[in-house]
């Protein structure tokens, strides 16, 4: 097991996104089962982050949480990219996860979404957000700890799904 700074939480920003988006995509992904890397949406948000972020530090893994990208000033502002704001919840809670992470660091911070293609942004700060956070990971670590998936229930997202061979197929 890797080093984390802080003990007994190893949750990723992307399992506590998931949680929100499908937990049995999830499920999978906790399990080794991961289909992004061959989707087009995954690319062509990677292509996006790339070209309109070109000057930032992209990538900032602290701990089991990968940042898409860090401004440090006054406040230290946690950046992540998205394509768009279909499943804007698991965003949002994926932000409140990296800020509960860094809080517990000593670090205080806000986050900013960027949706570039819609050409805005949403600031996101933990403020009573933490008992939020704190019941998402432990319905993360139930089903990461499950042996089976949990059963699939059809949303409208499930046609650009990675995922959806697996479970509709």
């Amino acid at each position: 097991m890797e080093d984390y700074p802080i003990p007994n939480l190893f949750i990723r920003g992307t399992e506590v996104n998931y949680l929100f988006v499908c937990p049995t995509k999830l499920w999978f992904f906790t399990h080794g089962i991961t289909m992004e890397q061959e989707s087009e949406w995954v690319d062509l948000g990677r292509f996006l982050h790339e070209q309109r972020y070109a000057n930032e530090e992209k990538e900032v893994l602290i701990g089991p949480i990968r940042i898409d990208f860090i401004r440090k000033g006054d406040v230290v502002e946690v950046h992540e990219v998205k394509m768009g704001k279909t499943i804007e919840k698991a965003h949002e809670m994926q932000a409140l996860y990296y800020l509960y992470y860094l809080k517990k660091l000593g670090i205080n911070a806000k986050a900013i979404l960027h949706y570039p293609k819609l050409n805005e942004k949403k600031e996101i700060t933990l403020e009573g957000g933490e008992k939020e956070v704190e019941d998402a990971l432990l319905q993360v670590e139930v089903i990461k700890s499950s042996s089976r998936p949990p059963k699939p229930v059809k949303k409208s997202i499930c046609n650009s799904c990675a995922y959806k061979e697996l479970c509709w197929g």
